[in-house]
């Protein structure tokens, strides 16, 4: 157990669309170029956010989600990501009160606020109001008084007049201003189906954007007055989450405990960016080498490769460079039908697919993908239907959903899930090695389940 005084507040506001990344991290690159040490995280199973994070910070963007994780590994995980750091700075997710639906306040950025005995700091979109911005800030105030709302940044403000009036507005409520941010386009990050355009994707341009989102916050907002309100935060009493002791150690006589460790591929470059990094954290505490690989630019999987994790991204976008790389697509293929584990979310499936939008993949599964009109999203109850790589059939794991994709057939003859709600149904693939779903997980919620992949690995 430890008691951990690490400076820290939160950045939520009333609905999605307020400006929450722009000055998250925007405040994350101001502190960093002070010199601070800082922590970023976000609040949910969001993969892009946490890589403007990384960009703006120089460290690991990680991921808070009460509903993937469970409440009780939030302060954990937190401490974990935060360890030798002089200030953390945690993104809020939808608006501070919107959770998994139809579960309360689970999963949502108070419930967050409150487990880690942080400060909030509520971004309003005053674009469109003036006076009225003091009613909306009394009522997020008010609504749960565990929710402690430590200052308002006023963002797209229009003129000194607007300004003054919105000062004075907040004022009546109680709240300090600690910031007043203009209308600003070149702070803005272009989105497309499924959201933010990730960092790897845009790298040069991305860094500019930060930049400027940390000019932006550097000029209008008191930075003094929201590290004081960081230090406020109440003392933090939990144990610090390690993957090594999640997964425990290594067989004494395994390769993992001493030496190279068994051989597992990650994929990653812009196709692959979904990624949370505790999963190559446990795997290499279960014993993994673990080596990145990328998709769109290597021909063959890495040497000594045992094992692969292909997990979410953009592979829609990227679909001819995918399917022109044969000799990737054959190596992928080869290990997949050698029988050696293979776990692939997401955007993983779709590669593993026999083709997608009628281009060739890697032909792993007798499954065709293809993007469609309907965005699927949301969290899931899942249970594990078949024996796997990754879970013993019975294995109950929470997962998120998050496409515009549609794989046809939706499950083999041997399906990876269980769905509970919104409808019951099964999804996914469990064929030879090869566990492939849409689903994506968290492997800190069920460390056992890196540990058995490397196992598989190991002993395949």
């Amino acid at each position: 157990m430890v008691t951990s005084s690490v400076p820290r507040l939160v950045v939520a506001a009333p609905s999605s669309g307020s400006g929450k990344t722009t000055v998250a991290t925007g405040l994350m690159a101001a502190f960093a170029a002070r010199g601070l040490a800082v922590s970023p995280h976000k609040v949910g199973p969001d993969y892009i956010d946490p890589g403007y994070h990384a960009l703006a910070t120089g460290r690991t963007g990680r991921n808070l989600d009460a509903y993937l994780c469970g409440p009780e590994l939030v302060g954990p995980l937190f401490l974990h990501g935060a360890r030798g750091c002089d200030i953390a700075v945690v993104e809020g997710v939808m608006g501070l009160y919107d959770g998994a639906a139809g579960e309360g306040e689970l999963a949502s950025t108070a419930q967050v606020a409150k487990l880690l005995r942080a400060p909030v700091v509520l971004v309003v979109d005053a674009s469109s109001q003036s006076r009225s911005v003091a009613a909306l800030v009394h009522g997020f105030v008010s609504f749960d008084p565990e929710v402690r709302i430590g200052g308002v940044i006023l963002n797209k403000v229009g003129s000194d007049r607007h300004e003054a009036l919105l000062r004075e507005a907040v004022d009546s409520v109680g709240v300090p201003v600690l910031g007043v941010l203009r209308r600003a386009p070149q702070v803005d990050v272009p989105s497309r189906h499924l959201g933010l355009v990730p960092v790897a994707e845009r790298r040069t341009s991305a860094v500019e954007a930060v930049a400027a989102m940390a000019a932006q916050v550097a000029a209008g907002c008191d930075l003094e007055a929201l590290a004081g309100l960081a230090r406020g935060a109440g003392a933090l009493s939990c144990g610090v989450w390690d993957a090594g002791e999640a997964v425990g150690s290594p067989p004494p006589s395994s390769p993992g405990a001493a030496g190279r460790g068994v051989g597992v591929a990650v994929a990653g470059g812009a196709a692959f960016t979904f990624s949370y990094a505790e999963h190559a954290e446990l795997l290499a505490a279960a014993g993994a080498e673990v080596v990145t690989f990328d998709p769109l630019r290597d021909e063959e999987l890495p040497e000594g490769t045992r094992g692969l994790v292909i997990g979410g991204g953009f592979p829609e976008v990227y679909a001819s460079e995918l399917s022109a790389n044969e000799g990737l697509r054959k190596s992928v293929a080869e290990l997949a039908l050698s029988g050696a584990p293979v776990a692939a979310e997401c955007a993983g499936l779709l590669y593993l697919c026999r083709d997608l939008d009628g281009l060739p993949m890697c032909g792993v599964l007798d499954a065709s993908a293809r993007m469609s009109e309907r965005l699927t999203l949301g969290y899931r109850d899942a249970v594990a239907v078949s024996d796997s790589a990754l879970a013993a059939a019975g294995t109950r794991l929470r997962g998120h959903e998050f496409h515009r994709t549609v794989v046809e057939p939706g499950a083999g003859a041997a399906p990876a899930w269980g769905m509970r709600a919104p409808e019951r149904r099964v999804e996914g693939f469990v064929e030879r090695g090869v566990h492939a779903s849409y689903l994506h997980t968290h492997w800190a919620a069920e460390p056992g389940v890196a540990r058995r992949f490397v196992e598989r690995c190991r002993t395949s």
